[in-house]
Formats: structure tokens, sequence, C-alpha cells
């Protein structure tokens, strides 16, 4: 379970499509904005790509299936987890990826 926070277009998505690819998905993972919830099978391993950007109250994280991910121990990776309040499961890793003074490097900082 994987936090990714920051400014919008500061780098979430981008960093999600690495980790996909690294972990051998076939798939381009885009961004779930719209949907929240995209999923990809990396080596036989259930990739999830969470977005809570959209999400209007932390309530509303309680539909989007965090429960069954982990009973599949699946790598869950969610944009804007603090959206998500007290749904989202404890993260493993929580990290806050932001701009830098160059336009096209972002910085990438472990949230502990």
């Amino acid at each position: 379970m994987i936090g990714l926070s920051g400014e919008l277009g500061s780098g979430k998505t981008t960093l999600v499509q690495a980790i996909c690819r690294g972990l051998g998905a076939q798939a381009l993972a885009t961004s779930p904005t719209y949907a929240l919830v995209h999923h990809y099978e990396a080596r036989g391993v259930p990739v999830y790509h969470v977005d809570c950007y959209r999400l209007k109250t932390a309530d509303e994280a309680r539909d989007l299936g965090f429960e069954d991910m982990i009973r599949e121990r699946a790598i869950v990776l969610v944009e804007w987890p603090e959206r998500a309040g007290a749904w989202v499961p404890p993260l493993t890793r929580h990290f806050r990826l932001s701009y830098s003074d160059a336009p096209d490097v972002r910085e990438v900082e472990e949230i502990r």
C-alpha cells in the first residue's frame, strides 16, 4: 500500500507508470481520475492504481474495494490518499512529489 501525494501535475501518475513498467505490466498505466481505480497484472501480481482526487468526502472511499485489494495481496498505488481519510488502509510507504526549479524535474520525498 503506497501513497502518492503532491500537487496536480507533479508526476504521481508518471511514477505509477514507471512502477507498473518495472513490475512487468503489459498495459500502459493511465490516470484513473474519473474511473477512480484501474487494475493491471504484472507478472501474475495484481496492481491497483487508485486516484482519490475526485472524492467529495472521505466516506466515498468506502466503496473503492481496498479490503478486496488487500485480500488479493495486490500492490496498491494510491494517489491523494489523504482524501480517503480512515478508509485507506495503513500505507507501507508514502511519498510526496513536488516541482523543482528545473521544469522537467520533480522531487520525491518519503513522508514518515
